[in-house]
């Protein structure tokens, strides 16, 4: 279950997410349509412990984003359209990361 409630994120003056909220149960599938600049990106961002949101709160299976990051990533998959490539890690350190 993913649990997002008032998740807003600033980039100093500019607001990326105003106040979003919303709850996807387990086995739910979901998808963010808009056009670009509507926030998709920034608020699974934020929701994979890659972005710190500015206010509001989330929780993963159970686990606060901001207080148990790593469980969080423990339990979600995320493959953004342009993947960050780490040439100095290892495959098994990529996977874990």
């Amino acid at each position: 279950m993913i649990e997002v409630e008032n998740l807003t994120k600033r980039y100093g003056s500019l607001t990326a997410v105003r106040d979003i909220s919303f709850t996807v149960e387990k086995g739910e599938i979901v998808g963010f349509l808009g056009p670009n600049g509507a926030g998709k990106t920034t608020t699974m961002r934020v929701l994979t412990c890659f972005l710190s949101a500015t206010e509001g709160s989330a929780r993963v299976a159970g686990f606060d984003i901001f207080d148990e990051p790593h469980e969080v990533k423990k339990r979600i998959g995320y493959l953004p359209e342009a993947p960050p490539i780490y040439r100095d890690m290892r495959v098994r350190t990529y996977l874990d990361f």
